[in-house]
């Protein structure tokens, strides 16, 4: 089983490139909407912490008959998924890729060291702490995701496919404040529910299943010298590699490279 986690502003459409790479691998692979994304649904509990997207993976992997040679590969916030969910059951997981988005432990702790670029990059971290968020990103047909694409893989010139699969995830209201849910939750641990704490936890601290950490050298989100600390806090016998040419989305500019290392990493 290879399971597949797309974030934001994004939909399981992100996956259409490799996918079908890793089934020719012989991989069930697996592409949800993530909580909240429509199809998707709402959840009860109205968890949006980082732990809650994590045991939705080992939920997943559970769900599809997963057993301890399953992958998983996750993108800008299922990466933090990916990083919750082989932390806490390593049982599960052989291996795991994650881009975009490096261990939370290191980007949590050095995140005021951040020089005035990478604070501007994350302006729209910080609207989505304010009631303003969900008008502000409704906007215009929602041209605040746009406007992420264009900043975050400045070289990608074909998105707009991807941007409508996006919209019409998000534009139902409930499912749009549940994408800016994520990032309330991330600095606001009474938005947490208990039952995630586990996965909460093993977000923050170094596991044990390696993982290919990929970033491209143009990522408009977090700029590639955020990231050179990453190596720190990626599980021994893991290795991070600078896709160079590429931004935030560095799966859909660069498919045919980023297939070729995800396959080698998960064969290794």
């Amino acid at each position: 089983m290879a399971l597949c986690l797309h974030g934001f502003p994004d939909s399981a459409h992100s996956w259409r490139h490799l996918l079908p790479a890793l089934a020719d691998a012989g991989y069930h692979a697996v592409a949800p909407f993530m909580r909240g994304y429509a199809p998707s649904g709402i959840p009860a509990d109205g968890a949006y912490q980082a732990g809650a997207i994590a045991a939705d993976a080992n939920a997943l992997h559970e769900a599809f008959g997963g057993d301890g040679d399953a992958v998983l590969i996750g993108h800008d916030w299922g990466a933090i998924a990916a990083y919750g969910a082989t932390g806490s059951a390593p049982e599960r997981w052989r291996r795991a890729v994650t881009m975009s988005v490096p261990p939370l432990g290191g980007v949590l702790a050095d995140f005021f060291n951040y020089d005035y670029g990478q604070f501007k990059r994350s302006f729209y971290i910080f609207l989505f702490q304010t009631p303003l968020a969900e008008a502000g990103a409704a906007a215009h047909d929602m041209a605040l995701i746009d406007g992420l694409w264009r900043d975050w893989s400045p070289g990608y010139k074909d998105a707009a496919e991807d941007i409508a699969h996006v919209k019409e995830s998000l534009r139902d209201p409930d499912h749009l404040a549940a994408a800016i849910g994520y990032y309330r939750a991330l600095f606001d641990p009474s938005r947490h529910v208990e039952a995630y704490a586990a996965e909460q936890e093993a977000i923050t601290r170094t596991g044990e299943v390696p993982i290919l950490y990929l970033h491209g050298t143009d990522d408009g989100c977090i700029g590639a010298d955020v990231v050179q600390g990453a190596r720190d806090h990626l599980p021994a016998g893991s290795r991070m590699e600078l896709v160079d040419g590429t931004g935030h989305f560095l799966h859909l500019e660069r498919p045919e490279r980023i297939n070729r290392e995800v396959l080698a990493w998960l064969g290794g």
